[in-house]
């Protein structure tokens, strides 16, 4: 009898991040270096770009190729990205100075957030954003609520004495 194949693929989960760099080799060299990432395999297209790629940070698996015109472009080539990668870490003060001695380039220094997260967020030499964050607290909702409103009327104030 043959075995039931799964709906999801083992080691992956519901929801799974694919990135369009435009140097995919050197994108996983980095988030090697920058985050510790292990290479599962790649697949290299006809003209050696890498066609697709998987690494693994964590218990997660990340996607990736090089960009393919008319079908996917890095956020290098559209100018930015609206897209920001969220990645729990035992100790970000060390995973951020990891890196940034990588090459990513500091868009929010780490500091003890209100919702429970010490926290800091960088850009990667490939144009995607990643924040980074070690959970120190677990907030009740309404606590939460509280504090949210408290830290945007902080911005506010500061927004507008700017």
């Amino acid at each position: 009898m043959a075995s039931r194949i799964k709906e999801i693929p083992k080691g992956f989960h519901t929801v799974t991040p694919y990135l369009t760099v435009a140097d995919s080799a050197r994108a996983i060299d980095f988030y090697k270096q920058a985050f510790g990432a292990e290479e599962l395999f790649r697949v290299d297209g006809p003209d050696g770009k890498i066609a697709h790629a998987e690494i693994k940070i964590g218990d997660s698996v990340i996607m990736l190729s090089d960009e393919m015109p008319g079908f996917s472009r890095s956020p290098k080539s559209l100018g930015g990205t609206a897209v920001d990668i969220f990645l729990y870490v035992k100790d970000v003060d060390q995973v951020f100075k990891r890196a940034v001695a990588a090459g990513a380039t500091v868009a929010m220094s780490v500091s003890d957030m209100f919702w429970g997260d010490r926290y800091g967020q960088v850009r990667d030499p490939f144009g995607h954003s990643w924040s980074l964050a070690t959970h120190k607290e677990d907030v009740p909702v309404e606590e939460l609520r509280k504090r949210t409103k408290a830290a945007m009327a902080k911005m506010g104030q500061t927004t507008a004495s700017a």
